[in-house]
């Protein structure tokens, strides 16, 4: 019997330490019968396997220049990167894992690697996983949209007009959630991803708009955004940040 994520709630704790994810268990329910009654059979509720599959994304990245890196090659992850990755992997411990897949791109490939190691799965790669197309790759995004020559990309941002649409990434990346959780009998899988990869999933499954401000995105370093598929459908299901002691002074500009 697999425990099931709990969505954080209103009536959380304000003082609930913030990389917490919160597990509840389901336990099997005795039938109560009035004292002196007839004995029956003993009654319990039957409960069907989780059916979940956890984004994660990688931790913080080697990145001195400070420029969008995208899908350029060499961009591995820091000192503090492999310690965020590490604390990621920690956090479901005890959970039924059977199934790793990571996007190609070095730093997804080495925050997968503590899940590897933890749990014994081999790390599958999958290209719907990776960081969408950027123009700005490369360079330092705050200096470049300063620059007239590059104005014209930035004319339709509900698309948007600088990178792969969001329509795209959304039908990517849920193609290959429901691939995941379509490739295992039982238990659970985990997609190391990218920040705006995993939030597109998590408006789309809420039925919010796609576009939206870089600002506003719920995706912090090593988070881990579980997802529940009921009757076909997708809803999230809970989200934590186990590395949320490592996040200050942590680097995050390189996210597309």
């Amino acid at each position: 019997m697999l425990p099931r994520v709990v969505p954080r709630s209103p009536g959380i704790r304000p003082d609930t330490p913030r990389g917490l994810l919160h597990f509840s268990r389901l336990h099997p329910v005795r039938a109560r019968r009035p004292q002196g009654a007839c004995s029956e059979p003993e009654r319990r509720i039957e409960v069907v396997p989780a059916d979940l599959v956890h984004l994660v994304r990688h931790g913080e990245v080697q990145n001195p220049d400070g420029v969008l890196y995208g899908r350029l090659p060499g961009y591995g992850l820091s000192e503090r990167g492999h310690r965020m990755a590490e604390a990621a992997a920690a956090s479901l411990a005890g959970r039924p894992l059977v199934a790793l897949v990571a996007s190609p791109l070095q730093r997804t490939r080495e925050s997968a690697q503590p899940w590897s190691e933890r749990y014994g799965l081999e790390i599958r790669i999958d290209d719907r996983l990776i960081e969408p197309t950027n123009r700005f790759e490369g360079t330092r995004v705050r200096e470049e949209v300063r620059r007239p020559r590059n104005w014209p990309a930035l004319l339709a941002p509900w698309r948007p007009s600088w990178g792969e649409p969001y329509a795209s990434i959304v039908r990517r990346m849920r193609a290959a959630l429901d691939d995941a959780a379509d490739s295992v009998e039982r238990g659970e899988v985990v997609l190391v991803s990218h920040q705006l990869p995993i939030w597109m999933v998590v408006r789309s499954v809420a039925g919010r708009p796609l576009p939206h401000s870089p600002l506003s995105r719920r995706c912090a370093l090593s988070s881990v955004t579980t997802f529940r598929r009921e009757r076909g459908v997708w809803r999230e299901a809970g989200y934590s940040e186990p590395a949320a002691i490592l996040l200050a002074g942590a680097v995050d500009e390189g996210a597309a």
